[in-house]
Parts: C-alpha cells; sequence; structure tokens
C-alpha cells in the first residue's frame, strides 16, 4: 500500500508524459505481481463499486476527527475533494501501514461493501488509524470509487510493456481482454509473447480517429489530404464504438470502454452466428429504425441490461454496422490495408446476410424513392410499421463523393441524417492502435450554439479545488431563468479567475456546495445534440455541453429562450 499511494502521488505532482511512464515502469519491475495486479485494474480504470454510502462517510469523519458537520462542509466547500478532504481532517499516522495492496484491497475493501453498517464502520476506522496521509488519500479514493489520475490508458500500457518488454500493442491487446486482479494473470499478461495464451473472448485495441478540424483550423483545406482517390469516406454513426467476437462457438461484444455488452444485444448475437469462427469485427452498435438512425438516448434504454425483454427489443431495434474486419479465421488482419480489408469484409457481410434466415418481407421502396442508407433499411409488418431488420448485422456503406466538394455536401447533410459527420481513412492505412494522427480523420459538424446565463457555481476538483469551475446556465421561460446545462470546460485560466472572483462576490444564495449568483454573465454554450427528457427541470438535455466564449458583448436579456433550444433540436423528428 505505501509503495502504491507514493506513485500515486508522485504521478499527481508531475504533468511530464515521459516522467510518467518511467514511474509507472519502475513501479511494474519492483512491485510484486499480487500488487502490481490491482494496481493496474486501479490504473486502467476498473474501479470497484462505491463501498460505503455518502452519508454515512461523513458521519464517521465527523466522528472520528470530533468536529461538526457546519465545519465539515466549509472544509469540503474549501478542498473540493471529498476523499482528499477527509485524508487531510483525521488524525496523521506518521508510520502508515506496512500491509501490502493486495491485502488491503482482498481483506479490507472488497469486504467492506457487504458488512453491517455497525462493523462497515469499525473496519473502515481501523483502517484510517492504521494509514498515514498519503495512503488515506488512496484508500478513500478506492472506497468513494473515485479514485482518478492524470494518467491515461496508454501510458500504463506503455510503461508495463517496457517493464515486461514485450511490443505495446500486443500489450494493448493482452490488458484489453478479460483478466482478474490476481498474480497468476498478472504473469499472464506479462509474459514473453511466445509463452502467452491468448484467450478467447479478448478483443483487439480500438484504433482510434483524430478531429479534421484541427488541420482545417490550420489553414488548410481537404486538398491538402491529397487526392480523394485513396481515401475512403464513412458516416460516423452516433452509437457505441464495439467490436463483435465470434471465437470457439461464442460470441461476445466488447465497448470500446472495456465493458462487455453481449447481453444488452441479443440479437445481435444470434445474427452474428452466420459468422464464421475466429472473426472480429469492428463497428458501431446503432438503435435503428426506419430509414434512420434512432437518438442515442434510445440506444440507452438498451444498456446496462442482464435481460432484454421482447417490447425493448421492438420499441428500440439495433443494428451492428459493421466497417473493419480485424480477423478472419483465426488470422489477424489489422497489417493488411484497409482496402484489402474492406473487400474481405464486404464478402463477409454478403455471405452471412444470405444464410441469416430472412423470413420477414424486405420493405419496399415507393417507386423514385431512395434509401437514406442503402443496405440498412428495415422490414415492414402487414400494417406497414418498420419491423426488426433483416439481418442485424450490416456493412458501413460508403459515401459515394468523387471530389472533396462533393463530400463536403455530403457532410454539411450530416445532422439530417442523424449522424455526426464523415469519417475519412486512408486506403492503405493499417488498423492501428490508439490515437495516430494521419491515417483516420474524424469530421465532425459544426456544433449547435445558444446563448445561456450564468446562474449557479460550484468549485471543482482537483487542481481547482478552490476555484469555482463548474457552472450551471439558464434560458429565459415565461419571464424566468430555467437550468439547462452544467459546464465546466471551455475557458481560459484568466477567465476561470475572473468568474471565480465574480461568484464570490456576486452570491445570492448557498445551497450546500452551490451557489447562486446574479444572472448578469452571457455565455455561448456549444453541445451535440438537444432531446427532450423528463428528468430535467427544462424538459430538456443537452449533450456534451461546453463554454464556447464569454459574451461580454450581451445583456442577460438578450439570452435565448427555451422555446429557442427546443427548435434547435427538432423535437417532433427525435422521436423516429
Amino acid at each position: 500500500m505505501k509503495r502504491f499511494a507514493e506513485l500515486f502521488c508522485a504521478l499527481d505532482q508531475t504533468t511530464r508524459t515521459n516522467e510518467k511512464v518511467a514511474l509507472l515502469e519502475r513501479y511494474f519491475r519492483e512491485t510484486p505481481p499480487a500488487d502490481a495486479a490491482w494496481a493496474l485494474r486501479f490504473l486502467c480504470g476498473r474501479l470497484l463499486p462505491r463501498a460505503v454510502p455518502t452519508r454515512n462517510l461523513w458521519r464517521w469523519t465527523a466522528e472520528e476527527a470530533q468536529l461538526p458537520d457546519w465545519l465539515l462542509a466549509e472544509c469540503y466547500d474549501a478542498v473540493g475533494d471529498m476523499a482528499e478532504t477527509i485524508a487531510l481532517l483525521l488524525p496523521e499516522s506518521q508510520q502508515g501501514t506496512t500491509l501490502p495492496l493486495a491485502e488491503i484491497v482482498e481483506q479490507r475493501l472488497v469486504p467492506l461493501r457487504e458488512l453491517p453498517e455497525r462493523a462497515r464502520r469499525d473496519l473502515l476506522r481501523r483502517t484510517w488509524r492504521e494509514l498515514n496521509s498519503k495512503q488515506r488519500l488512496v484508500w478513500n479514493k478506492l472506497i468513494t470509487g473515485d479514485f482518478r489520475i492524470g494518467v491515461a490508458r496508454t501510458l500504463v500500457i506503455r510503461a508495463l510493456a517496457a517493464a515486461a518488454q514485450v511490443d505495446p500493442a500486443i500489450m494493448a491487446h493482452r490488458v484489453m481482454g478479460s483478466w482478474s486482479p490476481t498474480s497468476a494473470d498478472y504473469l499472464r499478461l506479462i509474459a514473453p509473447v511466445s509463452a502467452y495464451l491468448s484467450e478467447l473472448a479478448q478483443p483487439y485495441p480500438f484504433f482510434l480517429a483524430s478531429p479534421l478540424e484541427i488541420k482545417i483550423k490550420r489553414g488548410e483545406n481537404l486538398s491538402a489530404l491529397g487526392s480523394i482517390d485513396d481515401w475512403f469516406a464513412e458516416w460516423k454513426w452516433d452509437g457505441i464504438r464495439a467490436q463483435l467476437i465470434r471465437r470457439g462457438g461464442e460470441s461476445l461484444i466488447w465497448s470500446r470502454g472495456d465493458e462487455m455488452v453481449t447481453e444488452a444485444f441479443p440479437e445481435v448475437v444470434e445474427a452474428s452466428q452466420m459468422l464464421p469462427d475466429g472473426t472480429v469485427l469492428d463497428g458501431e452498435i446503432l438503435a435503428w429504425h426506419g430509414e434512420g438512425p434512432m437518438p442515442f438516448s434510445k440506444l440507452q434504454r438498451r444498456l446496462g441490461r442482464k435481460q432484454v425483454a421482447g417490447k425493448t427489443r421492438s420499441d428500440f431495434p439495433v443494428v451492428f454496422v459493421a466497417y473493419d474486419v480485424l480477423e478472419l479465421d483465426g488470422t489477424d488482419l489489422r497489417a493488411q490495408p484497409l482496402e484489402s480489408r474492406r473487400q474481405q469484409l464486404e464478402v463477409l457481410i454478403q455471405r452471412a446476410a444470405a444464410q441469416f434466415n430472412q423470413a420477414e418481407p424486405r420493405r419496399v421502396l415507393d417507386a423514385g424513392e431512395t434509401p437514406m442508407f442503402p443496405g440498412l433499411e428495415f422490414t415492414c409488418d402487414d400494417h406497414g410499421a418498420p419491423g426488426p431488420p433483416a439481418f442485424p448485422i450490416r456493412l458501413s456503406p460508403l459515401v459515394p463523393a468523387c471530389s472533396w466538394e462533393e463530400l463536403t455536401r455530403y457532410q454539411q447533410q450530416a445532422r439530417q441524417r442523424g449522424v455526426e459527420g464523415l469519417m475519412l481513412k486512408a486506403r492503405r492505412s493499417p488498423y492501428g492502435v490508439g490515437r495516430q494522427r494521419g491515417d483516420w480523420w474524424k469530421w465532425k459538424v459544426d456544433p449547435f450554439v445558444i446563448d445561456a446565463v450564468l446562474i449557479c457555481a460550484q468549485f471543482g476538483h482537483g487542481r481547482r479545488a478552490s476555484l469555482y469551475t463548474d457552472y450551471t446556465f439558464g434560458l429565459w421561460h415565461n419571464g424566468e431563468l430555467v437550468p439547462v446545462a452544467k459546464a465546466y470546460s471551455g475557458l481560459t485560466d484568466e477567465e476561470i479567475r475572473q468568474v471565480d472572483s465574480f461568484v464570490r462576490t456576486h452570491t445570492l444564495e448557498k445551497f450546500g456546495p452551490v451557489r447562486a449568483v446574479k444572472p448578469v454573465h452571457v455565455f455561448e454554450l456549444a453541445f451535440e445534440a438537444v432531446q427532450a427528457s423528463t428528468r430535467h427541470k427544462s424538459g430538456l438535455a443537452v449533450r456534451f455541453p461546453r463554454m464556447n466564449r464569454w459574451r461580454h458583448d450581451k445583456k442577460p436579456e438578450e439570452a435565448d429562450t427555451l422555446d429557442s433550444l427546443r427548435s434547435l433540436a427538432g423535437l417532433e423528428k427525435q422521436g423516429r
């Protein structure tokens, strides 16, 4: 535990990538496998569920520190992080524990969640007393399920690969798979390539695209990419990036977030039985209705379910839109050029669809009608209502543009088609690991923007814990400002300091850590989508809101209205 706590603090105190990798590599080289296995799990973001309810945690902290609740709340407001606040308030243990991380996790953290309340309190307080401040900070972050540190998973994998003297791409593949935080599994992860036994369920690391907007903003145009004949253009789908794995007679679906989501999409699993054994497809899971994709919120109705009832399947049908084949007949194809993989994918999907039982008649298009996405249409029932897709594993269609100008016109139609924009992929590109600039670009549509009024603020977290950086914004409705979005990114450090000063001197009311402020300042918010929501007072929810700019030129009464947001949403079209 001592070594892991020191690693956590050292990583938190540096912003240098090479220094972080060196710290991690040294830790993996010097740490016993049992401890390293748990550390790898936590550093990769695979956390345990919250072990103690927040209410109990605050109460037991107040008892242990012998402080009143109001003082505890004031301290939290100043620090901004629950785990750090508790670590600072409890009496110091200079020595700290010498227990290994694995023992702390397996004998205390894991059982903690299942203990009766009194036993849970006693174990928690006993552990607090044994830990020094650094160890206690890490322990608190683990029991709250809020263990976050500024180290990307790719850096963790890079360090582990260096410690094990294994190629980083191979290590990324291993870590993506199914493994437990045990000595045996950790030794298997760091074993030499020849000694490593591949798991049937193991996905490949995802290849990620870079934003094309960066190149355009630098003054370059699309012709800087060369001839359009050297590129494939596809729609950028707004779904769940996933790999569909068919090995050993079984099918699994892994999301990009290292989560197995097989049970949520049984129709895709059933259809995958038409794929040959030893197949891995990369693609997107979409909720689909009629001639186009449904909003992402509809797809969310399928997530996190262990069983999907028939009504849910019929109300929110899904497709797996495949745009790459990574493995075929057990052979890794990633080093092959994309145009070769694409040809093999087309043949694969055609054969699988031909074998699938298509008892439902396909929808017949009216004369002159052109499908929005050919090959992704749905069947219809006897009454003409869209039914499930004839074969829910589909080939992602290419966008048929012959020039960059024509492709630009397609990109401008993206929102009408219910997609996020376009993907540009070099025909000769291999399938890489992580984000590698140059071969794959994502060209998203411009975000929605709206002018909103700052109405509330609260402290940020981590290095922003002493600044008001998390803001709530409102729009006008019937003469009142109704909250519509929360945002914390987009401002410069200087602008944050200015807003922080304003909040401190213009607070109207306090609601716990939240301060309601005088509605004076207008900000332009950017966001990707807006949809109806019964969970929000405004009846709307915006997706990925961020502050585009501070509108010093606008007065609060000039901000937009809730009706303006509704008109942007096109809610009457979102229910398709």
